[in-house]
Formats: C-alpha cells, structure tokens, sequence
C-alpha cells in the first residue's frame, strides 16, 4: 500500500505538467487543417538562378482583371497601393488614402513626395506572372500575389512613367536604369517565392545578370501551391 500511495502523487505531477485544455494546441504543433508554416530558404544569387524552374511561356488567356488588385485585406480602411506606401515612406505618413510623404524610387534614383507620381510595381509584372505559372492558378493565389505584402520585394513604389515604361516585359527585355544587381537579386527572390519558371531566354538573362552582379545571398519564404 505505501508504493502506491508513494507513487500516487509523482503520477499526478506528471499529469499535471503534460496536461492541455481540451481543444487547446499544443506548443509547436499544427492545427488540424492548417499548413506548416513555410521555412526561409537562403540561396547565393548564382545558385539561386539554377533553381528557377525553365519552361516555355503560357500566355494565352491572360487579363488583368484575373488579378485582383488593392485589395484591404486586414480591414484597416487602406489597401494594398496605401500600404505599400505607408511602408516605402521615407516619413511618417498615416490616413485611409495617403496624400503626402516621400518616397525614393531606386529604379531610376528619383524622390516623390506626390504619391500621384509614384506608381506601385509588380517587380515580377502580372502578365509575367501569368505566362509563367499563374495562368493554372485559382482566383485567391493571383490575389495573393497581386497584393502581397509578406515580401517587400514583390511590390515597390516606382517613379509613375518608369513603370510605364517598363510594362510587363521581363530582365531579359528591361532593367532599371540604377540598381540592376539589386532588381536581378529580386526578380529572382519573387519568382521562386511563388513557384514560377523562367522562359529560356529570360533565364539566360538571369545567368548572364548573375555571373555580373555580386554573388550575395537571396532568401526567401515559398508561398504554398493553390489549394494546399
């Protein structure tokens, strides 16, 4: 009898300890349902390029509208062009629809402090986008990518007529006038981001660009595929 009374009250720490409220999750585990949160992957810029997946372009079928754009995804009365530049605002600014601030586009070395003159990039345009893997996706992953602002690469507040100029032609048909390396670096970090490919000629841009450029490091987080 006194083994087990001895007994008794380590059984009941050890209880105690491990116990969990019932529906509660336990630390580190994954809620049912949920994906595993993604790991930051790091690649030198060389190598980075070797990973892009190649393949010829799809793009019959695009349009714009297939993206949907400026979206107020966490109901703070600003969308996504607002957000971006509250965030690429070299002051402070605040307000549902932003009116003043500075902001410096590094594609061409130009300060705004007119947000009318400053347009926000899809460093990887839209129709780019599309030829290279977004045409199979559904409608929420395009809205993702149309308006993400987990990665600050993806999005960037440019001087207005330097977008416009640069429309959706990929690295091999434009790159910005200051700062190649740097859009080189990205343009890769948001096409492995998000699982598109490179058409050869593109991709060979990218090796040309890469052997060019420092060999600094790019990291990035991989969205999930649409629908897991």
């Amino acid at each position: 009898m006194a083994r087990h009374l001895l007994a008794l009250p380590t059984i009941v720490v050890l209880l105690a300890v491990g116990a969990v409220p019932a529906g509660a999750v336990p630390a580190g585990a994954v809620p049912a349902g949920s994906a595993a949160p993604q790991e930051r992957e790091t690649l030198r810029l060389r190598a980075a390029v070797r990973a892009l997946p190649v393949a010829a372009e799809t793009p019959a079928g695009y349009d714009r509208d297939r993206f949907r754009l400026w979206v107020d995804a966490d109901g703070d009365c600003q969308d996504t062009r607002e957000e971006v530049l509250v965030a690429e605002s070299r002051v402070p600014v605040d307000g549902c629809t932003i009116t003043t601030g500075e902001w410096y586009s590094w594609y061409d070395g130009a300060t705004w402090t007119d947000p009318s003159d400053v347009d926000i990039d899809h460093l990887v345009p839209l129709k780019e986008a599309w030829d290279s893997g977004a045409r199979g996706w559904d409608d929420s992953a395009r809205e993702r990518f149309a308006n993400d602002l987990d990665d600050p690469r993806t999005l960037v507040a440019v001087t207005d007529n330097v977008n416009q100029s640069k429309g959706d032609r990929d690295v091999a048909e434009w790159l910005p006038d200051h700062h190649e390396c740097r859009y080189v670096r990205q343009w890769v970090a948001v096409k492995l981001r998000f699982g598109l490919a490179a058409d050869r000629t593109e991709h060979s841009a990218l090796v040309r660009g890469a052997r060019d450029c420092p060999n600094r490091v790019v990291d990035f987080v991989r969205v999930p595929p649409p629908g897991t």
